[in-house]
């Protein structure tokens, strides 16, 4: 799922915010549809319990568990945004943004669990004590965290599922969670290209991306709840 992004000078800025992030919204809520109507999930056994850890699965079913997981972590943080009343002194299109980034993480965590049906990993335990939900600075920090961190980790494991119908609803959510790392990073730093910056971006104009190991250890900063994902592709 490596495609070059082309990196405009203050495209976020010349453009209203929210219709930025509302642009690849709906497509990927008709792609729920399409999912739904095309999954072969349902004969697939439950997730085995794992005392108290979970187990993504194997093939396309664990790729799609392993989403979930992140979708739930996702939801959660912003949830907790939300909670929180947002940081101090939060603008209202701050919060306007934060409140739609929530729709859109919550709508992903649903439409994966509902995909899944039995086949879909338990809740999963989140602890996000190291975030300082007071803060502007922690806030957004954190969420332009887990915003690379979704788009890397699509763009990683998007090579591994076999199901084409599962790769074009992979490609649509990583374009919206593209939108949401571009909105915060515009956010903590307005009117410039750092939403492709060197970061994000490699020598040959491809994104980053990151495998499994290395995006569950990053996550597991936040999740307590123990991930077995050893039935998923190692190369």
């Amino acid at each position: 799922m490596k495609n070059e992004l082309i990196k405009p000078q203050g495209l976020v800025k010349n453009a209203n915010r929210r219709q930025f992030l509302k642009t690849g919204s709906l497509s990927v809520a008709a792609a729920g549809l399409i999912m739904v109507g095309c999954k072969d999930v349902e004969d697939v056994n439950p997730m085995p319990p794992m005392g108290d850890g979970v187990m993504l699965g194997s093939g396309d079913i664990g790729i799609l568990n392993y989403a979930y997981a992140l979708e739930q972590l996702e939801a959660a943080f912003y949830a907790a945004v939300m909670q929180g009343s947002y940081f101090a002194n939060a603008s209202a299109e701050e919060k306007t943004i934060m409140g739609d980034l929530e729709k859109h993480e919550r709508a992903h965590r649903e439409f994966f669990k509902a995909a899944l049906g039995d086949a879909a990993i338990a809740d999963l335990e989140v602890d996000f004590s190291s975030i300082d939900f007071s803060s502007r600075t922690s806030v957004l920090g954190a969420a332009k965290t887990f915003e690379d961190l979704g788009v890397a980790a699509y763009n990683g494991a998007g090579q591994f599922l076999e199901n084409v119908d599962f790769l074009l609803i992979a490609g649509k959510i990583v374009s919206v969670e593209a939108r949401h790392a571009a909105a915060i990073r515009d956010l903590i730093n307005p009117g410039s290209a750092d939403f492709a910056g060197d970061d994000l971006i490699d020598a040959n104009g491809l994104e980053r991306t990151l495998n499994f190991s290395e995006v569950l250890t990053a996550a597991s900063t936040y999740v307590i709840t123990p991930i077995d994902f050893s039935q998923l592709p190692t190369s």
